[in-house]
C-alpha cells in the first residue's frame, strides 16, 4: 500500500500535518491553559451555585447563598473559632501523618528489598488494610479515650497500611541494574539500599505520600466528628444539631481548600528535591 493512501494525500503532495489538540493522547496542556482552565472550571462551578440559591430553586436550608456562607466563616473567623480550629486540625494530621509515613518508609523499604519481611509483611497489611476504618472508631476510642492520641490513631490506620504497599510497589520499581551496579562496585546490602535503592525510590516515595496525604485529611474529619471538643469535624457536628448548613458548607469547602494547599506545596517540593525526576507533566 503506497504512503499516498495511507495518509489521504494526492500523489507528489506533502502530508498535511495533524493539529495536536488537548484530546490527542499524550497531549499535555501548557501552563497558562493549565490554569485557565482550571480557573474556568471552578468559575462555572461557583455561578451555578450563585445562579441556583439566587433563584430560589434549592431552599436556602439545604444549600445557603454564596455571600451567607462567606459572612458566616468571617464571622466565625472574628470570633476565633475558626483559627482555634484550623489549628487543632493540623496539628492532629501534621503529628499522625509524620508518624504514618515514617514507619511506612521504613517498613516499606524492607519488604520492598528483602523476600523476608515482604513475607511478613505484604499478608499482613494485604489483610487489615480491608477493615473499614470507621469499625475501629469505638475501638480506638475504648482503648486510649478521647484525647488527641485516638485522633492520631484513627489517622493512622486509615493511612498507614495503604502507605506500606505503596512503598513497597516503589522500591521494587527500582531498575535491577541499579541493584546489580551496587554489587559490582562491591557494595554490602545496606549500602546499596541506602545509597542506591531509597534515592532511586524516593520520588515515588513522595509521590505516594502526597496521595495519602488526601485520605489523612479524609479520616481526621472521621477522628473528629466523634468524641471530640475541638478541629473542623467537630464543629461541623455542632452545626449539624443545630441545622447551621452555612457553617457545614464553609468548613466543608475549607477543608477542600487546605487539601489542595497542602497537595499544591508537596508537587512543588516535589519539583525542588527531585529535579533529576522531572516529568513532562
Amino acid at each position: 500500500m503506497s504512503i499516498s493512501k495511507i495518509t489521504g494525500t494526492a500523489p507528489g503532495q506533502r502530508p498535511r500535518k495533524r493539529r495536536l489538540g488537548l484530546l490527542t493522547i499524550g497531549r499535555a496542556p501548557t501552563r497558562g491553559q493549565f490554569v485557565g482552565i482550571s480557573v474556568t472550571v471552578f468559575a462555572l462551578l461557583i455561578a451555578a451555585w450563585w445562579a441556583a440559591t439566587r433563584s430560589g430553586a434549592i431552599p436556602a436550608l439545604f444549600l445557603p447563598s454564596l455571600d451567607r456562607v462567606w459572612q458566616r466563616m468571617v464571622s466565625l473567623a472574628t470570633e476565633g473559632v475558626l483559627t482555634s480550629d484550623i489549628k487543632s486540625s493540623l496539628y492532629r494530621i501534621v503529628i499522625a501523618f509524620v508518624i504514618s509515613s515514617v514507619m511506612s518508609i521504613v517498613i516499606g523499604t524492607l519488604a520492598g528489598c528483602y523476600g523476608l519481611f515482604k513475607a511478613i509483611v505484604e499478608p499482613l497489611v494485604d489483610f487489615i488494610r480491608y477493615m473499614p476504618v470507621v469499625a475501629f472508631v469505638p475501638l480506638t476510642i475504648l482503648w486510649t479515650g478521647t484525647d488527641d492520641f485516638q485522633k492520631f490513631l484513627v489517622i493512622w490506620i486509615g493511612t498507614f497500611f495503604q502507605q506500606v504497599l505503596m512503598m513497597i510497589d516503589a522500591v521494587k520499581r527500582v531498575p535491577a541494574d541499579f541493584v546489580g551496579l551496587g554489587r559490582t562496585l562491591g557494595m554490602p546490602d545496606r549500602t546499596i539500599m541506602l545509597k542506591i535503592v531509597l534515592p532511586a525510590a524516593m520520588p515515588a516515595i513522595w509521590d505516594a505520600l502526597r496521595i495519602s496525604l488526601g485520605w489523612a485529611w479524609t479520616w481526621l474529619v472521621l477522628a473528629e466528628l466523634v468524641a471530640s471538643t475541638s478541629g473542623l469535624g467537630y464543629r461541623i457536628v455542632v452545626s449539624q444539631r443545630y441545622f447551621q448548613t452555612d457553617t457545614i458548607i464553609g468548613y466543608i469547602l475549607l477543608l477542600g481548600f487546605l487539601g489542595l494547599i497542602t497537595d499544591q506545596v508537596m508537587r512543588a517540593a516535589e519539583r525542588v528535591l527531585f529535579r533529576y525526576n522531572r516529568r513532562s507533566s
